[in-house]
């Protein structure tokens, strides 16, 4: 058991009770929130208006408020908001709790469309009252089905500040935990009809663990679209895809830069940087901020944009990477104005001029004054430039600092970056090396080193030299990876070759993408009657022998990145699950039964297999143990004679004349069985579908009951939000990329009409 393990298990108990006294996401009562050196330096800076000082500190020391977003690319989003508004938050505004008055939770006014909630209300207050804890309830059962995210509120700046659309081809750096991730993979699919939109996200996280804990937020969105990598994000390689039968380089139209940072603007919520907060913590990151946002800028389109954030307040992590950053691009950068992009929104332009103050409270103002004794530790680009007209034309006032007594939030950098022209260095550079084969053939072992770090002829060439000589030392990393690689078969993206690699991690199965004449698709086309515009190359399996268990479904777009770049990368996870096998299945005529998590991606294709029903109809399907086909309404039970035992949608299409049922489309897998049908979706989405359909879920002791299952570690339940779900980053691990469920027949025993659980239960189906 690793140290973590052991430390988290010692403290679950004491720790529980201390944070119940203080807002979500807050604890460590015990430690004093004092910290005189970190007082001193930002006073000295004078990043908080005059006159704000004690403002701003007497916020820091508040708990953070909860904050909640609800996923807008959800065709369900709006059910879900009614949802709240009727029944939930009008609940809590006539509630008291020991003649206090609750406070009800407020739209954050800068979040577009009433999508994202915050509230002062703490675990204590939630569980002292049955309202409030079904609202509780209600969170944590919502979040896990990818409808709710519980997310600081500064958080969802980035992403909205990046201007996605559905065709942008989209990286996140440094991606987990993965709320941000979300939002990205929720912009793609503003469009629910489209299932395949043209843009993808990739996103990639340095720690084997996280990123684990990436899919799993990421799985929540049961997108085609995403895929999450495991790199060295100041190093990350530059990958390739194939154009009209050329090798072309992938340039991204979108960037997230989330670098890691001190993260003295989260004191609120993780409290013991109190205790452990030095000016030293920004002078170590700094560099590793500039490597990574410099091979961010590379790796961008021109005319793309790339966000950069951080949770911090230092200039020194913020401001100063910025202006090093535009002076090395030589103009090819500029910083966006976007004032105007969240109205609502309070927040400080950025400074111009900041100090740098070592540990032991040594002030310098510029780079001249550092003895050479402290120059491993304090670097040019730290300061601010000295030419007055070349500091002008950066614009750093365009950056946005957000401060925590302002709109009672946590502390936030975000600084918009357009890139107008090359990189300079990247000009240097041929845009691709030559490659014999082609997309749909082998694509054969890939080019080594292409990575387009910087020059010899960049180091020393200005304030910024002994950084671009870091990010090219950088550059041997990634590109010796490729210089072991061993051939491959057609069609397959195999995990890495062997190299240091397996020295961390875990060794993940290989993508293995299925030809159009595979022999899985005879069975399937007929069956379930799929349509010819079905894209066959797209569906993937992951193993190369045996037979197959689960088949996944990625973009075209994706699908070309990982053909052209399977030993250029390490891939973690990718594609959204349609079929999972069902041993029995051949004797109804497919071995294959259909997956909820793919159901809306591949709806579109089925033209076979389909029974459309009424509210009343998943009322019963969603509540009862396989109900025998007599309990549908007329309609449906006529429909569902006519088809034979086997995996099948349930469709419900709103009527827009009755305004009393839900106003979106709902998709169910469920399985016709010889005298009965049932739905074949998992627990916590049977409770969503429910509440849209306004059957009350949570009742008395029933959801108390309910509550000890699902809450037997309630670390596990109240580990939704976005830094409180890392602590059990390592519990969930491989385990996340293992969990997919073997349910030959959708069950444990294998039947191949696998039992509902009901809700009245409360158990996992």
């Amino acid at each position: 058991m690793g140290k973590r393990s052991r430390q988290r298990q010692k403290n679950q108990t004491a720790g529980r009770d201390s944070r119940d006294n203080a807002g979500w996401g807050a604890g460590y009562a015990d430690i004093v929130k004092e910290n005189k050196l970190f007082e001193h330096y930002y006073k000295e800076q004078g990043l908080v208006p005059e006159g704000e000082f004690e403002q701003f500190m007497e916020a820091m020391r508040e708990p953070l408020p909860a904050t909640i977003r609800i996923t807008g690319y959800k065709s369900h989003a709006k059910e879900i908001l009614h949802c709240l508004k009727e029944k939930y938050f009008k609940d809590i505004q006539e509630l008291e709790i020991d003649g206090q008055k609750i406070e009800a939770p407020q739209a954050l006014s800068w979040y577009p469309d009433d999508q994202a909630w915050h509230t002062n209300m703490s675990r204590k207050i939630i569980r002292k009252s049955p309202l409030l804890e079904k609202f509780h309830q209600f969170l944590v059962s919502e979040t896990e089905s990818g409808n709710i995210s519980r997310q600081e509120a500064v958080s969802m700046i980035p992403p909205l500040l990046l201007k996605i659309e559905p065709h942008h081809k989209i990286l996140d750096m440094c991606a987990a935990p993965g709320s941000k991730t979300a939002q990205l993979i929720e912009m793609l699919h503003a469009d629910m009809d489209v299932p395949f939109p043209e843009g993808f996200v990739i996103a990639n996280d340095v720690d084997n663990k996280r990123c684990y804990l990436l899919v799993h937020q990421a799985k929540r969105l049961n997108s085609p679209c995403i895929m999450v990598v495991n790199h060295d994000a100041s190093c990350i390689p530059t990958l390739h895809i194939n154009s009209d039968g050329k090798k072309d380089v992938l340039f991204y139209d979108r960037i997230l830069c989330d670098v890691p940072c001190s993260g003295d603007g989260t004191m609120r919520k993780n409290i013991d940087v109190w205790k452990k907060w030095t000016t030293s913590n920004s002078l170590h990151l700094h560099g590793l901020q500039l490597r990574i946002a410099v091979r961010g800028v590379e790796q961008l389109a021109v005319g793309g944009r790339m966000v950069y954030s951080t949770c911090s307040l230092n200039p020194i992590e913020d401001e100063a990477v910025i202006a090093a950053l535009l002076e090395k691009s030589e103009g090819a950068l500029e910083l966006a104005d976007s004032s105007a992009d969240l109205p609502g929104l309070k927040w400080m332009p950025g400074v111009t001029s900041w100090k740098l103050m070592t540990k032991d409270g040594q002030w310098f103002s510029d780079w001249s004054e550092v003895p050479s004794s402290r120059h491993t530790q304090i670097r040019p680009t730290m300061f601010p430039p000295k030419e007055p007209e070349k500091l002008a034309n950066m614009h750093l006032e365009r950056c946005m600092r957000i401060l925590p007594h302002h709109q009672n939030t946590g502390g936030f950098f975000v600084a918009v970056l357009v890139k107008k022209a090359p990189m300079p260095w990247n000009k240097r550079y041929p845009k691709v090396l030559p490659h014999k084969q082609i997309l749909n053939g082998s694509p054969g072992a890939s080019t080594p080193a292409d990575t387009p770090h910087l020059p010899e002829s960049v180091e020393g060439g200005g304030p910024g030299g002994k950084v671009s000589g870091e990010a090219e030392e950088e550059a041997p990393k990634g590109a010796s990876l490729a210089q072991e690689a061993t051939p491959k078969q057609d069609g397959v993206c195999g995990p890495p070759p062997l190299k240091k690699m397996k020295l961390f991690g875990y060794k993940e199965d290989p993508f293995v993408f299925l030809t159009e004449d595979d022999p899985v698709f005879t069975t399937i086309q007929s069956f379930y009657d799929l349509s010819r515009d079905f894209p066959k190359l797209n569906v993937l399996t992951r193993t190369h022998e045996g037979k197959k268990r689960h088949l996944y479904m990625v973009s075209k777009e994706l699908r070309n990145v990982l053909l052209n770049n399977s030993e250029r990368m390490k891939v973690i996870n990718t594609g959204v699950k349609v079929w999972s096998r069902n041993s029995d299945g051949e004797e109804f005529g497919c071995a294959f039964r259909l997956a909820q998590e793919g159901i809306y991606t591949l709806q579109p294709y089925i033209r076979s297999r389909i029974i459309r029903v009424s509210v009343e109809d998943i009322k019963v399907l969603l509540t009862q143990e396989n109900p025998f086909l007599s309990k549908l309404e007329e309609d449906a039970h006529a429909q569902a004679k006519k088809l034979g035992m086997g995996s099948i949608v349930l469709k419900y299409i709103p009527n827009p004349n009755n305004s009393a049922e839900p106003q979106c489309p709902i998709q169910l897998c469920g399985w016709r069985g010889k005298t009965s049908i049932r739905a074949f979706v998992p627990r916590n989405e049977r409770f969503h579908y429910l509440r849209m359909l306004g059957v009350e879920v949570f009742r008395d002791k029933q959801g108390q009951g309910q509550k000890r299952r699902d809450g037997e570690k309630e670390g596990k339940e109240e580990v939704e939000d976005e830094d409180e779900v890392e602590k059990v980053a390592e519990e969930e691990g491989a385990a996340e990329n293992d969990r997919e469920l073997d349910l030959e027949n959708g069950n444990e025993n294998g039947s191949s009409e696998p039992k509902a659980d009901s809700v009245n239960q409360g158990t996992s189906s």
